[in-house]
């Protein structure tokens, strides 16, 4: 779900610079630094994952993880996901640099929104865990989607139905990261429930 350079306008190139900043801060400040390895690892997770998309006008559609990213990591996503959109840029292409920020905030502060929403229900019963980690999935790339939307129309609102394609071809995705994060989720509560939040001994 990346922007292409020379997509957006300056004011939303700037604004997304902002956001991304502040939130790579908080996530800094807010990162136990006992967990890096940890944090390095859905990093990569995430950098694979994108690295298999379908192309859509200007932005593509491809797994995105980073429901899975929000539920382990909170804030830390967004350090997370800044430096595994600069590998993609440098190395691949994707995205770009001028656009580094406003992709950050697009894939990372769903991450962060759906750890809120989240996050305290995956240590209840079976079946509320599967739902909020089927939904912290489905609805962190359909806040992506919303997201780009946003960046586009403030940019030309002639974008409007490129974002009616875009959302509605990402809806295969938001099934599938929906289903792949309540599979984490279940797994890690049995073999490594400490890297969940809310895990007590």
């Amino acid at each position: 779900m990346h922007i292409s350079e020379g997509v957006l306008s300056g004011q939303v190139l700037v604004a997304g610079g902002v956001l991304a900043a502040a939130g790579t801060a908080i996530g800094l400040k807010k990162m136990d630094y006992e967990r890096v390895a940890e944090v390095g690892i859905l990093a990569s997770a995430f950098f694979v994952a994108s690295l298999i998309n379908v192309r859509i006008g200007v932005s593509s559609a491809h797994l995105i993880l980073n429901g899975i990213l929000g539920l382990l990591l909170g804030w830390a996503a967004f350090p997370a996901i800044f430096v595994a959109l600069i590998l993609q840029a440098v190395l691949f292409q994707f995205g770009g640099i001028t656009v580094l920020g406003v992709n950050t905030v697009i894939m990372a502060l769903p991450s962060v929104i759906c750890y809120y929403l989240f996050s305290n229900i995956i240590f209840k019963s079976n079946s509320l865990a599967i739902t909020a980690a089927f939904l912290g999935g489905f609805l962190s790339v359909l806040f992506s989607g919303l997201l780009l939307g946003v960046a586009l129309i403030f940019t030309e609102e002639s974008f409007f139905e490129m974002v009616l394609l875009i959302v509605g071809a990402n809806f295969p995705v938001m099934v599938i990261e929906g289903i792949v994060t309540a599979f984490c989720v279940m797994f890690l509560r049995k073999v490594r429930p400490e890297m969940l939040p809310g895990y007590v001994k």
